[in-house]
């Protein structure tokens, strides 16, 4: 309803619907697509060295050299920008006045300073209309009318006011229900879901897993709820997870998006159920996380694993360039120029266990591989003799009287991983649902091989200040 009073903005949200739905039915040419990327990465450089105070200093140099000479600069000799400019500069980073947004967030700072993440009515335009347009594709395999509860990792993240726009443009009602928040609870959110017959949930994997339980503890059955699609995001989500929460709640599950409170929306699932990224907001760069070299993601034939490094290309509140995202990606190139990403992980979090380096991803599909009915799991790592050694708890939610199989999980774990596995089915600690406020890490595994580190004593703290 606001664009109507501001002519700029409805133009503005006109002309990028319009791209968008171009590129997404594969009408745009390669040609026009790459000119409309050189175009916008040298509008957003001058953009940022103009605005930032941080950017002025960091590229400025470069940036303006460049344009004296009458020549493009090429993004791979730019510098990296990092999470720690990010804490370190703060409002130096930002490239408009807070008067010229129309919403700020910042990030938790559980894990180190928060930082400014200011949005303005061009951020949401760009960002937005990518969720609209897939999201469409999504929800109408599964009814023409909904009603979504949206839940997010805390009240004042932007999930709440992303997908209220989403969801509104699609035509369909929001019901904000934060479970978390001491004015909702588990209780209240699911008679939200029975009495307003909530169609389509949006939360974390781990808001999920406590409101399939809460249900299970009250005698119910989260499937016998009209609840057909969960939207996930926010935490790591493999297909075996997310597979094991559609069988609790007798739902479809999409892992919706690849998104940050920093870098905004970087991926977006489609109907395939796998994330996509958008190459009209977005220039993507897969490095090395070690050497920060790039990968050239080249072949169409290929996997390619690395950490995910974004440009913005729109002259947003607070545009980031070459912006080092810490996640871990796995990545194959689209013949529609999109790249097909799966987040493994954080760079923080990749684990050496009996020489080998394993990834979060790909110990959670380990360990669910097998266990149809597990939603809930604890890692503990130990060293015994010289060999990594992990100890799971694993909480059992399958229907019925069904037995997990756990030795079945600890022998494929073996196989998978080269670590010897002993699981039990118990109770775990509610410190596993902190993971999209803190890490995956910090809140399922507890690395006894070395003393507690920062993270998992943040993870702890969120989790005692809940009060849960």
């Amino acid at each position: 309803m606001y664009a109507i009073f501001k002519e700029d903005a409805l133009n503005l949200a006109r002309a990028v619907y319009t791209e968008h739905a171009q590129f997404e039915q594969q009408a745009l040419s390669e040609a026009d697509l790459r000119a409309s990327r050189e175009r916008r990465l040298e509008q957003v450089l001058q953009h940022v060295c103009e605005h930032s105070a941080f950017y002025r200093q960091h590229l400025g140099g470069q940036v303006l050299a460049a344009s004296a000479q009458g020549r493009r600069v090429g993004i791979e000799q730019l510098p990296f920008t990092t999470k720690d400019h990010l804490r370190e500069r703060g409002w130096d980073m930002v490239s408009a006045p807070l008067g010229k947004a129309w919403v700020y967030y910042e990030t938790t700072g559980t894990t180190g300073k928060a930082t400014p993440c200011p949005r303005s009515e061009i951020d949401s335009i760009y960002n937005n209309t990518p969720l609209i347009l897939r999201y469409r594709q999504i929800l109408k395999q599964h009814g023409a009318e909904h009603i979504v509860g949206v839940m997010g990792p805390t009240e004042v993240h932007s999930t709440g006011d992303t997908f209220e726009d989403v969801m509104r443009s699609l035509d369909f009602p929001v019901v904000k229900m934060w479970p978390r928040s001491p004015v909702i609870g588990n209780q209240r959110a699911a008679t939200l879901i029975e009495d307003l017959k909530i169609t389509a949930l949006v939360c974390t994997p781990a808001v999920a897993i406590s409101l399939a339980k809460h249900f299970l503890a009250q005698g119910k059955d989260p499937k016998h709820t009209s609840v057909r699609v969960l939207f996930t995001l926010g935490e790591l989500s493999t297909p075996q997870l997310l597979r094991n929460l559609g069988s609790v709640w007798g739902a479809e599950v999409y892992n919706c998006m690849y998104a940050s409170q920093e870098a905004s929306i970087m991926a977006v699932a489609r109907p395939d159920h796998q994330l996509y990224t958008v190459p009209l907001n977005n220039l993507y760069e897969l490095l090395d996380p070690d050497t920060g070299t790039p990968i050239d993601v080249a072949s169409h034939d290929e996997e390619y694993t690395g950490e995910l490094t974004i440009t913005h290309l729109y002259p947003g509140q607070k545009p980031l360039v070459r912006y080092r995202t810490g996640d871990m990606m796995r990545v194959r190139r689209q013949p529609d120029h999109t790249w097909q990403v799966t987040p493994i992980g954080r760079v923080r979090d990749r684990l050496i266990l009996n020489g080998r380096n394993v990834c979060a991803y790909d110990i959670e599909a380990a360990l669910l591989e097998h266990l149809d009915g597990c939603l809930d799991y604890q890692i503990a790592i130990e060293q015994h003799d010289g060999t990594d050694r992990i100890a799971v708890v694993v909480a059992n939610h399958a229907p019925g009287n069904l037995v997990l199989d756990t030795e079945r999980a600890a022998r494929h774990m073996l196989d998978a991983l080269g670590v010897p596995v002993r699981i039990e089915v118990g109770e775990t600690d509610a410190i596993t649902g902190t993971s999209a406020m803190v890490s995956w890490k910090a809140a399922r595994v507890h690395d006894r091989r070395v003393a507690d580190d920062h993270e998992r004593q943040a993870a702890l703290k969120s989790f005692a200040n809940r009060g849960a």
